[in-house]
């Protein structure tokens, strides 16, 4: 099973408007960060999208992505899912719509405020089929586990893939490890954890955090992903201990 990390920044990406790097050095091109989301695809080539961000036009161009089996919301939060519309063309080849799976608050905040990806308008076709997260066991041949995650005041969803033997676990937006978080990542082969910055912050997980889930989750290997400027990616590679790296877009790892 392959994990293709599609972008790996925060909310407003690396750099931000106004070519602000922070600390991160502008000529290392894994430093060029868009908005978080992930594909994750089995070796039978089936391919289930986390988030769409609103970078996804560019971020399916860059990879060479023509097509989906499915996609999977975290939360409803702007970076998150403001690339819902770039579906559109990902519709066209199918006989259906895509099949989405979000939690019961993300699924109605996003009918609410993208209602014709899933009800379909004007004679346009519906593109996502909403699905409800709490009734799938299984995708495309992917075995689902999730669980909820305090993402300060907000909530997100952790997601667990298995495929042909082997797992990656997906904890991005959370703020506090839980027990349910343990449950539900114990022992992937690949992690993918939230890692903001190093000092603490009220709704992400800091460096201490993401690599306390690591170890506590005993997972095999770790890629740590919304990376904001403070966070130049040599810097942090080098004093990461081993089995843990920073994730970049465009990364394709075997879990």
């Amino acid at each position: 099973m392959k994990l293709i990390m599609l972008g790996s920044g925060t909310s407003t990406g690396v750099p931000r408007v106004g070519n602000d790097w922070g600390e991160c050095d502008p000529s290392e091109p894994r430093n060029r960060r868009s908005r978080v989301s992930i594909i994750v695809e089995s070796k039978a080539g089936k391919r289930i999208l986390v988030d769409t961000s609103p970078d996804l036009r560019m971020q399916m161009l860059d990879n060479n992505i023509k097509r989906i089996d499915a996609v999977f919301w975290t939360h409803d939060h702007a970076d998150h899912v403001h690339g819902i519309d770039d579906l559109r063309v990902l519709r066209y080849d199918r006989s259906g719509p895509i099949p989405g799976y979000a939690g019961e608050e993300t699924a109605r905040r996003l009918r609410k405020r993208f209602d014709y990806v899933f009800e379909g308008q004007f004679g346009y076709q519906t593109i996502v089929e909403m699905n409800a997260l709490e009734r799938v066991r299984l995708c495309n041949g992917f075995a689902v586990d999730w669980c909820t995650m305090p993402h300060g005041p907000a909530r997100s969803t952790a997601f667990r893939f298995e495929n042909d033997g082997r797992s990656i676990g997906y904890a991005t937006d959370f703020s506090a490890i839980t027990d349910e978080m343990l449950r539900t990542l114990s022992g992937v082969d690949l992690l993918v954890s939230d890692c903001l910055r190093r000092r603490p912050h009220p709704t992400h997980a800091h460096l201490d955090m993401a690599l306390e889930l690591a170890k506590r989750t005993k997972a095999r290997r770790t890629v740590l992903t919304h990376l904001d400027k403070s966070m130049d990616y040599a810097t942090l590679r080098d004093e990461l201990p081993k089995g843990i790296m920073p994730g970049f877009d465009g990364l394709e790892m075997m879990a």
